[in-house]
C-alpha cells in the first residue's frame, strides 16, 4: 500500500497528514489535522491536489489526436508528465473517413492506458456539427447532426462530450435525443443569439466551449452566445493560457459562472520547439507562445494543466482550493466521473504532488507513480 504524506486537499480542505493508496489503484484512507488553506505554500511541505482532468484535447509533443493509431496514447502520456491524470480526446471537424481513421486509433487508448499515461476517459467530439461561419482554427467540414454518422463513431470509441452549434437547421432539435442518449452536449463555434443558447440550455445543453473564443460576444443590445453563458451555465470551458482570453475576461466568467472549468485545447505543439505542427487537417505554426494559421486565427494552444493551475493562482489570484476544483473536480462533475478529480477515499488515486512554487515533483495514475521505475 503506497502511502503520501504532505498537505493534502480533501473535498473539506487541507490537511497536514498521510493519504493511503490500495492495491485497486483507489484511495484507502487519508488521515490528518485540518489547516488553513493560504498557509500550506510557506510550510515547505509537499502539496498533494487531485490530479489534474482536461476535457479538451487536440495533441502534444508533436502528436495529433486525428493521425489514429497510437497518438492518442502518446499525447495521454506528454500530458500526464505535466499533472494531467485523465483526459477527454479531442477530435476536429473532418470528413468521415478522417474521423474513422482517429476513432480506430481512439479505441485501444480509451480502454487501455497506456504506462505513464493519463486515462483516457472517451472521445470530445468538437464539430462537425458546428457554424462554418465561426470555424476558429476548424477546417470547413461543417454539417448539421447526423444520428447515424454519430452512432457509427460512438461504437468505436465512447464519445463523452459533442460541441453543436444550435442555430444550425436541426441541431436546437436534436439535443434532447443526443441527452437522452447519454451524450454530453455543450455549444460552442457558433453563431448564435442569446436566445438560441437559452434555448438550447433549456432542451439539455449543459455547457459552452472555450467561452468567449468563436462564438457571439456580448454585446449589451445583443448578448449572444457568450451573455447566454455568463447569465445562465453552470459549467463552462475556458482556455486560461492568457492568449485566448483576457484575464478581465476571465475574472467575469469567474464570477458569473459558478463550474468554470479549465481546458487546454492542446495541439501538438505542445511542450514542443516553435515551428509547423498538424492540427487535423490544417498545418499551424506555433511561435511566441502561441499556435496559429497562416493568417493568424488561433488555433488550439501549447497550454499544459500545471500551467494553467500556476495561472489561476499567480496571474489571477484565485486561492489554491478554487484554482484545484477549476482544473480537476468541477470537470469530473461535469462528464458525471465523480469518483475522479477529488482526494477522498473510494475516489480513483489520481494525484499531482507539487512544491511551494506549484512545480510538479510526482504524478499519480491510478495509484501508479509516473516515476516508479516499474
Amino acid at each position: 500500500m503506497k502511502r503520501l504524506q504532505g498537505h493534502i486537499l480533501t473535498p473539506r480542505g487541507f490537511v497536514s497528514g498521510a493519504i493511503e493508496f490500495g492495491d485497486d489503484g483507489r484511495i484507502a484512507r487519508i488521515d490528518g489535522t485540518p489547516v488553513v488553506a493560504n498557509s500550506v505554500r510557506d510550510s515547505g511541505g509537499p502539496l498533494v491536489l487531485p490530479g489534474f482532468i482536461d476535457l479538451h484535447v487536440h495533441g502534444g509533443g508533436g502528436r495529433d489526436i486525428m493521425e489514429g493509431r497510437d497518438a492518442a496514447s502518446r499525447v495521454a502520456e506528454l500530458h500526464a508528465s505535466h499533472g494531467t491524470t485523465a483526459l477527454l480526446a479531442t477530435t476536429m471537424t473532418a470528413p468521415m473517413a478522417d474521423l474513422e481513421t482517429a476513432f480506430a486509433g481512439l479505441k485501444s487508448a480509451c480502454t487501455s492506458r497506456a504506462p505513464r499515461a493519463a486515462r483516457v476517459l472517451g472521445v470530445h467530439l468538437e464539430g462537425p456539427y458546428i457554424n462554418g461561419g465561426k470555424l476558429g482554427a476548424q477546417p470547413n467540414f461543417a454539417r448539421p447532426v447526423n444520428a447515424s454518422e454519430l452512432q457509427r463513431l460512438n461504437d468505436v470509441a465512447p464519445i463523452r462530450l459533442i460541441t453543436l452549434a444550435p442555430e444550425i437547421p436541426g441541431n436546437m432539435e436534436s439535443i434532447e435525443s443526443l441527452v437522452a442518449a447519454g451524450y454530453r452536449v455543450q455549444l460552442g463555434h457558433t453563431l448564435g443569439t442569446y436566445e438560441d443558447g437559452v434555448e438550447a440550455l433549456a432542451q439539455g445543453a449543459r455547457g459552452f466551449t472555450h467561452l468567449f473564443n468563436a462564438m457571439t460576444a456580448l454585446h449589451h443590445r445583443e448578448p449572444g452566445m457568450v451573455g447566454a453563458a455568463l447569465a445562465h451555465a453552470q459549467y463552462s470551458e475556458i482556455i486560461p493560457d492568457l492568449l485566448h482570453a483576457h484575464v478581465g475576461a476571465i475574472r467575469v466568467a469567474l464570477r458569473a459562472i459558478p463550474c468554470l472549468y479549465c481546458v487546454t485545447d492542446s495541439t501538438a505543439a505542445a511542450v514542443m520547439p516553435d515551428g509547423e505542427y498538424r492540427l487535423g487537417r490544417h498545418k499551424v505554426t506555433k511561435c511566441l507562445g502561441g499556435v496559429r494559421l497562416a493568417d493568424g486565427t488561433l488555433a488550439g494552444s501549447t497550454l499544459t494543466m500545471d500551467q494553467a493551475l500556476r495561472n489561476l493562482v499567480n496571474e489571477l489570484g484565485l486561492e489554491l482550493p478554487d484554482a484545484s476544483r477549476r482544473v480537476s473536480t468541477h470537470a469530473a462533475d461535469y462528464i458525471g466521473a465523480h469518483d475522479r478529480g477529488r482526494l477522498s477515499v473510494g475516489a480513483w488515486a489520481d494525484v499531482v504532488v507539487l512544491d511551494r512554487d506549484l512545480k510538479l515533483t510526482d504524478v499519480y495514475v491510478e495509484g501508479i507513480s509516473l516515476n516508479d521505475p516499474k
